[in-house]
């Protein structure tokens, strides 16, 4: 069936890494973040820069980052960017292998060291089901007396080749708002990059594909009405971290969200799951 097994890199951070008749992956730890996903005889769909140093305590560029319990720059601009959970260290709770797929669940326990951030009481946890597709979920429960409210991004990179070949289809009628600019309606379904993109849309459909030279990537959504697509492109890659100045050309991210009017409230005891769903529709 396949092999799990928990191993250190040689920069000191632990991942788990999965092998079986489906697909390859490698998921950290920290920030319970998988970088690397390959269905077998596919191509790798998800992107991770070359220029990641893997040390404790340092985001990792690449595959799904971890939002949550905010997405982007929090009101205290002290704050992490993107909240804390991607750089924590999450346990792995639970591993399930069979003939069709791996069930990983990985919990992050709330401490000292978080509650500044969050002084709530809610579990947390991300499930991952890996076979010839990703499916992502981030479980939140308000363990709490009070209601409480977030929001969240499963930060998908992908692999795309050739930004100059890429288009991205299934956005046409949905609401965006792009460097704090309208909202606008997206009236095109269909979507190129040429310039610096950041739009967070809202009221969009559950299924995206993403048009590569590689092939088709399908990308979907549950609980989720938002999403953000991004590419720095040119200037802004030279500004950021662990991120190479022509990294741009082959890469895009295409996020399931909860953001804007579509946050989360929960009253105690309540649960909600985000998830996404990953595979090739088509490769050439």
């Amino acid at each position: 069936m396949g092999s799990v097994t928990t191993k250190m890199h040689e920069n000191g951070l632990e991942y788990i890494d999965i092998d079986t008749q489906h697909c390859q992956a490698r998921i950290f730890k920290q920030g319970a973040q998988i970088d690397f996903f390959k269905p077998k005889g596919q191509q790798p769909l998800l992107w991770r820069s070359s220029d990641n140093d893997y040390q404790v305590g340092s985001a990792i560029r690449g595959g799904i980052p971890i939002c949550w319990p905010w997405f982007g720059m929090h009101a205290n601009p002290d704050w992490p960017q993107h909240g804390f959970a991607r750089t924590q260290i999450w346990q792995l709770s639970e591993v399930n292998i069979n003939e069709t797929e791996v069930d990983l669940l990985f919990t992050l326990t709330l401490n000292d060291s978080t509650q500044e951030y969050w002084p709530h009481r809610t579990q947390l946890s991300a499930r991952f089901r890996l076979s010839d597709t990703l499916s992502l979920s981030l479980i939140n429960t308000n363990l709490d007396d009070k209601t409480i409210t977030f929001s969240q991004a499963l930060h998908s990179y992908f692999s795309i080749g050739d930004i100059h070949q890429f288009s991205a289809t299934g956005f046409g009628q949905a609401q965006f708002i792009e460097f704090n600019q309208g909202p606008f309606t997206q009236e095109q379904d269909n979507l190129v990059i040429t310039q610096e993109t950041d739009k967070v849309f809202t009221q969009l459909r559950p299924l995206q594909q993403l048009h590569t030279p590689k092939g088709i990537i399908e990308v979907s959504r549950q609980n989720s009405h938002s999403a953000i697509l991004w590419n720095p492109w040119i200037e802004k890659s030279t500004r950021l971290s662990r991120f190479r100045d022509d990294d741009y050309l082959s890469m895009i991210c295409l996020e399931a969200a909860n953001v804007l009017d579509d946050s989360v409230t929960l009253a105690p005891n309540e649960t909600h799951t985000l998830t996404t769903h990953i595979r090739w529709q088509t490769t050439p």
